[in-house]
């Protein structure tokens, strides 16, 4: 079983936790006994190649999967819970937008979804994606890039407590990407959770903890910092890779097996 809990002290409830966490389709173990404890106003990474499982992962975290056994909460509520998904934005891998809606409308409909008709709260988030100007043109006419900034504002525009993004910054341009994240610390800030996944290494050092993600399990969780040191390199992708037991080829090395296997 594989287990990552935060690694500074603190007694407030977690804002995300995982017991046992499992999820099977038929012989394959997407997810694969995970345990989570993850404290309130942290940005956390969830780092692994493609099909590691960490998007099964955040799906059964914020209740749009089932586990096949095991335990989700947010905020100390039991996953799935209708009452809790006001308090979660959630940014999925494929656009979570309407086409046929303008830019505006996209924000306002999923505003009110989640109980929020503040017409400032969807003017920040336009400023924030720098659709101000598209406001009132329909989302099929956006570039892909462009779709891809107004999904991140519909996961936001209700200023939840706890934020699920998976792979946020694919296909948007590297000065929006400082802003974006420039953004996410804002709100790491001022308490909001933040949980991004991403196969990308070289935005890892942006989050304040990391939970390296292969096989369905954490294999190791820890600051930047402390996962090279404690794998003997500066290289965060070397260091997953010795985490998972894998020479810099990709390799298995002799004698080793993968951390939490």
């Amino acid at each position: 079983m594989s287990s990552a809990t935060t690694t500074a002290s603190d007694t407030r409830q977690p804002a995300v936790s995982a017991r046992a966490l499992v999820k099977a389709f038929g012989l394959i173990r997407a997810v694969d006994g995970i345990d989570l404890s993850l404290a309130p106003g942290r940005i956390y990474g969830l780092l692994g190649p493609n099909g590691s499982g960490k998007t099964t992962l955040i799906r059964l975290l914020i209740g749009l999967a089932r586990p096949t056994s095991g335990e989700a909460r947010i905020l100390g509520t039991p996953m799935p819970s209708r009452a809790a998904l006001a308090r979660i934005g959630y940014m999925p891998q494929g656009e979570a937008i309407y086409p046929d809606l303008s830019v505006a409308e996209n924000l306002a409909f999923f505003a009110a979804l989640q109980g929020t008709r503040d017409g400032a709260a969807i003017e920040r988030v336009l400023d924030l994606i720098e659709l101000g100007g598209r406001r009132n043109t329909p989302a099929a006419n956006l570039s892909g890039g462009m779709r891809r900034r107004l999904s991140l504002a519909c996961a936001l525009v209700h200023q939840p407590p706890v934020v699920f993004l998976d792979e946020p910054t694919v296909g948007v341009d590297p000065a929006l990407r400082v802003q974006f994240w420039a953004h996410f610390r804002a709100l790491a800030a001022a308490g909001t959770t933040i949980v991004v996944a991403s196969h990308v290494m070289d935005e890892a050092d942006r989050c304040d903890e990391l939970l390296f993600v292969r096989a369905g399990q954490v294999i190791a969780h820890g600051t930047g910092a402390s996962l090279r040191a404690e794998a003997g390199t500066d290289d965060l992708e070397t260091a997953f890779l010795r985490f998972s037991g894998l020479g810099p080829d990709g390799q298995p090395l002799p004698g080793l097996t993968a951390s939490g296997s």
